[in-house]
Parts: C-alpha cells; sequence; structure tokens
C-alpha cells in the first residue's frame, strides 16, 4: 500500500489533527515543570471544570487501558469486582490488563446490542457477602459501545442509579465518548456528571490527538486515591504538557465534537450507502462512527486487499468499518463502489 493509503479499520489509524499537533508545537518553547505542575496542565483543568462541572478533577495518562485499570483500581479493592458486559473493551481488548495489572474479577453482562439494561445489571447482584464469589463493587459502562451503539441520557441515568442503588461505583469508558455526546445532541457533562458517574475515562486519541487519555474524577471521594493508583500502574508522564496539550487542544473551541461529528456523519452516509447493495445487511444501529455488516466470507477477502478493516464475527460474517476525524465523503463513497464492486463480481 502507498503512503496515502485509506482504511475503515480503526478510528486509531487516523492521524493528528493540525490543532492538536499546533499545541503540542506551543507546548514545546522553553521549559515548564513536570509531572503536572506546567502551564498546558493548568489550562486542562479549567477547561474539563468547564466541560464536566467544578468538581471534576483530570488525571491524564498514556493510554485507554491505563485509564480504564486506573480508574478502576481506584474504585474497588482487591477482593471485588467489575460488571460489565460482554463485549466491553476491558474484557475483550486489553490483553488482561484489569485482572493482571489491578487484579480485579470482571464479571460479565451478555447484551445483544451492547448496551446494558438495569435488569441485566440486577442479575448480576447475588451472593452478596459471600466469601466465594468476588464481590461486586464497580460497573463499566462503554459510552459509545463497541458496537456502535450509544446509552441515551435517560438509559444511562437510570443504569447509574440503579448502580448507586446497590452500592456500586459507576466508571463510564469513554474511549469515543465524543462520538456519543455528538451523536446524542448533547454536552460532555449530560452523560457523565449529570447522571451521576463517578469517574470517566475520557479518550482523546481516536478522536485527532497523537496518544492523550486521562481520568477524570467526577466524584471527590475518588480523588485521593488516583494520583497514586496512576503513579503505581505506570501511567504517570513526567513531560505531561504534551499529553495535557493534546487534550486541551480537542476541548478548546468545540474541536471534540467537530472531529467526533464529522466521524459519525461519515458512518452514516457509509451505512446509507451499503445499505443499497444487494446482499449487504447492516444489523446494528449506527449511533457513532461504527458501522457493522454481514458480507460473504470471498468478498471480505477480497476487499481486505484493498482496504484494511477487521472481521468481527468469523462465524457470521461480519464485519466492522470505523470512520475517523479525517474520513472523507471521497474516502467513502469509493469504499461503497468498491463494495457493490466486488459483490457484484
Amino acid at each position: 500500500m502507498s503512503q496515502t493509503w485509506r482504511g475503515f479499520a480503526s478510528d486509531n489509524y487516523a492521524g493528528i489533527h493540525p490543532e492538536v499537533l499546533a499545541a503540542m508545537v506551543a507546548a514545546n518553547e522553553g521549559h515548564d515543570v513536570a509531572y503536572g505542575d506546567d502551564r498546558e496542565t493548568a489550562r486542562l483543568r479549567d477547561l474539563v471544570r468547564h466541560h464536566f462541572g467544578e468538581s471534576a478533577e483530570v488525571f491524564p495518562v498514556f493510554n485507554g487501558t491505563g485509564a480504564n485499570v486506573v480508574a478502576l483500581q481506584s474504585m474497588c479493592r482487591s477482593w471485588e469486582a467489575v460488571i460489565c458486559t460482554d463485549t466491553a473493551h476491558i474484557h475483550v481488548d486489553e490483553g488482561g490488563a484489569p485482572e493482571k495489572v489491578a487484579g480485579l474479577k470482571l464479571w460479565l453482562a451478555p447484551t445483544s446490542d451492547g448496551l446494558l439494561t438495569v435488569d441485566e445489571l440486577d442479575a448480576q447482584i447475588y451472593r452478596m457477602g459471600d466469601v466465594h464469589r468476588a464481590q461486586p463493587a464497580a460497573l463499566s459502562v462503554t459510552q459509545s459501545s463497541e458496537l456502535g451503539t450509544a446509552y441515551s441520557v435517560e438509559h444511562l441515568g437510570a443504569l447509574v442509579r440503579r448502580a448507586h442503588e446497590h452500592g456500586l461505583w459507576v466508571h463510564l469508558d469513554g474511549a469515543r465518548i465524543a462520538n456519543a455526546a455528538a451523536s446524542l445532541g448533547v454536552p460532555l457533562r449530560a452523560i457523565t456528571t449529570d447522571v451521576g458517574v463517578d469517574a470517566v475515562s475520557f479518550g482523546g486519541t481516536k478522536n485527532g490527538a497523537m496518544g492523550a487519555e486521562a481520568v477524570v474524577v467526577l466524584n471527590p471521594e475518588l480523588t485521593q486515591s488516583v494520583p497514586f493508583v496512576r503513579k503505581s500502574d505506570m501511567q504517570l508522564a513526567s513531560k505531561m504538557r504534551f499529553i495535557s496539550a493534546q487534550l486541551a487542544a480537542l476541548l478548546s473551541d468545540d474541536l471534540w465534537l467537530r472531529n467526533a461529528s464529522h466521524a459519525n456523519h461519515m458512518a452514516q452516509r457509509l451505512a446509507s450507502g451499503v445499505r443499497e447493495i444487494p446482499g449487504v445487511d447492516v444489523l446494528r444501529r449506527v449511533d457513532a462512527n461504527a458501522v457493522f455488516a454481514i458480507l460473504p466470507a470471498d468478498v471480505t477477502a477480497r476487499l481486505q486487499e484493498r482496504f484494511r478493516f477487521y472481521t468481527w464475527d468469523e462465524a457470521t460474517g461480519e464485519v466492522r468499518w470505523m470512520c475517523s476525524w479525517d474520513t472523507t465523503p471521497e474516502d467513502v463513497d469509493a469504499f461503497v463502489a468498491a463494495i457493490a464492486e466486488e459483490m457484484s463480481a
């Protein structure tokens, strides 16, 4: 493939947004204090409080797995467990990091669409006080989900309330929180602070950053433990200003929203295009920037020689296509035309 190839495998494949890159260059001037006592991190704190509320505290980290592990480990003691869906990133795609690094048991709730219901949460609350079962202490929800679906504000609020009634902390894995907020047409705090979430893994890398994530603590009871857990989990950056500068750029001038809205719109364009192709089945809702479709195996194999994308389920032939902040209408239309060509071959 040439250096200018385009793909639909992951929003991590996209480059750095120019405004983020410019912010990093600006942060590179002169010296500044290490480990988060710098000007960029101070500015990021102000921006996070603007978007999430005055009590919010932000702790930048290197990657999304680190953010999830730090947040969950801060919520749970060694004998406790986390409830999540069976498709959750912390279960499927983090190499066992929550178990290996944080020592946490994950209790898995099967879902059809990646979104947990109150009844499905209730079904995980049993044998409380029994020493033979790892005790649920936290709920982790993903917004938007790994299946491209987004919790409505009402759905998320009901789930958080029930989790708190059960005495659980609530963690929101927000690797694509910008895409969820853009899809719902709400500010970031509407699906975090306002519904009672305790801590958020705020994603920047998939939305135009080079490599920047953060734990955003919304419940002050967690503020004291997170800094120490972050250090012991090897997620404390010495030159933190360069991570903070990226996140600050995304949270300034609605860049987070512009990038996410564009990616979502490209996913809608892609879904609309492939639905017109006989034999292509799009069975899942397209709420954010992911499109899931079922293709014949031979068509998938030929297409993957021309475009990068992942097979989601080998058994059913379901594939996943991701759109990014830099996906263009021309990219989408060329891909749709290629799918139509291969389906008719």
